[in-house]
């Protein structure tokens, strides 16, 4: 009998992401069409990327030769569009790599993080990978930061990094500008997630970078660009970490196609505001019709999806009976959210249909 491979323990003892899947997967094990189904479970744009990139990938021709590893071209747009200097500005395979080349960065094994659940689930997951250790300051009943708590778990633990999103997901709530100061008065490094900030009134910090050493700012060109299939975030770092960043990210990490589509997307900002806007308007319209029903209980959001206290009925049933009705919503198996789902803003047509499954359910 041959031996078995000597994997890491940790590793084997790690529970597994459970991410969402696409739609013809959800398709196939529903026994539907794609096209019969409507997928509000992962915030992606239901409006799709501009015109613009549809046109750039299908007359792409340098696909067989290697990307430019810097993106100096996407970086320069991205500047302008931000706020931030080019030079401060590093792409990524998505937002999620970003995180994992930050734990790169920073961590050695025994160096631990601050996490604030519920929330975005990579900064957590990636901590194990690199040996960090995980202290958990849970946010309050209506998912707002605990301040005071995050300051004396710094104090007492000393963490290289504190993760922090705003808007968060999956509560949607923004941390007011008073309690960021405070954070960022910490000796200790914030990374800022902004994948949803396009969505919110208020301005990104992304510009604030330059001014603070200790602060990270991570967006993404998946929600508002709607990109989410081409995998294209981008930081905004201090600019002593530039140098180091540069050592450690893969050279050739953003695609071709990924690039030409962010670089596209930039070039056609007014048009993608305006979805925004659309997506800002069904968030609002999901936010109050949802309120009226006796079974929900929908948080203020500031993204583009509402996250529902669901009563009377267990959550995991009520996503259950969407996905009968062709409808994909997110639903949690964790501490804190096992009884909410949350709902991304679709389009028009896709929110008068699931306003008008959801008291059928009910009923």
């Amino acid at each position: 009998m041959s031996e078995q491979p000597r994997i890491r323990r940790d590793i084997a003892a790690m529970s597994a992401y459970t991410p969402t899947t696409s739609l013809e997967i959800f398709a196939e094990r529903l026994g539907r069409k794609a096209e019969e189904l409507i997928k509000l479970d992962a915030n992606e744009n239901p409006f799709g990327p501009s015109p613009r990139v549809q046109e750039a990938l299908a007359n792409l021709a340098g696909a067989h030769i290697y990307p430019d590893p810097e993106c100096g071209r996407l970086r320069s747009l991205l500047a302008d569009y931000c706020g931030a200097p080019a030079e401060q500005i590093l792409c990524g395979a998505g937002a999620d790599e970003l995180i994992e080349i930050i734990f790169q960065l920073f961590i050695e094994p025994g160096d631990c993080i601050i996490n604030c659940p519920p929330t975005f689930a990579m900064y957590s997951f990636n901590a194990p990978l690199y040996h960090a250790r995980v202290i958990d300051v849970p946010r309050r009943a209506d998912f707002s930061l605990d301040v005071e708590k995050i300051e004396i778990a710094v104090r007492q633990h000393k963490p290289k990094l504190v993760f922090l999103c705003s808007p968060n997901n999956p509560s949607g709530n923004l941390i007011p500008s008073a309690q960021f100061e405070r954070l960022l008065a910490l000796p200790t490094m914030l990374v800022l997630d902004e994948a949803y900030i396009e969505f919110a009134a208020a301005d990104s910090l992304a510009s604030q970078v330059g001014k603070h050493d200790n602060l990270i700012v991570l967006r993404t060109l998946s929600k508002w660009a709607g990109l989410a299939g081409l995998r294209l975030g981008y930081g905004i770092f201090p600019l002593a970490l530039m140098p180091h960043l540069w050592k450690i990210k893969q050279p050739y990490n953003v695609n071709v196609a990924a690039d030409t589509a962010g670089q596209a997307s930039l070039q056609d900002i007014d048009l993608l505001r305006a979805r925004v806007g659309e997506l800002v308007q069904g968030r609002k319209r999901l936010e109050s019709a949802l309120a009226e029903l006796p079974f929900l209980q929908p948080y203020p959001s500031q993204a583009n999806f509402v996250l529902c206290h669901v009563l009377g009925m267990p959550a995991a049933q009520l996503r259950d009976q969407l996905a009968q009705a062709g409808i994909i919503a997110r639903y949690y198996d964790k501490p804190r959210l096992r009884d909410h789902i949350r709902i991304s803003a679709g389009t028009a047509p896709q929110i008068d249909r699931l306003l008008a499954a959801l008291p059928r359910i009910a009923g």
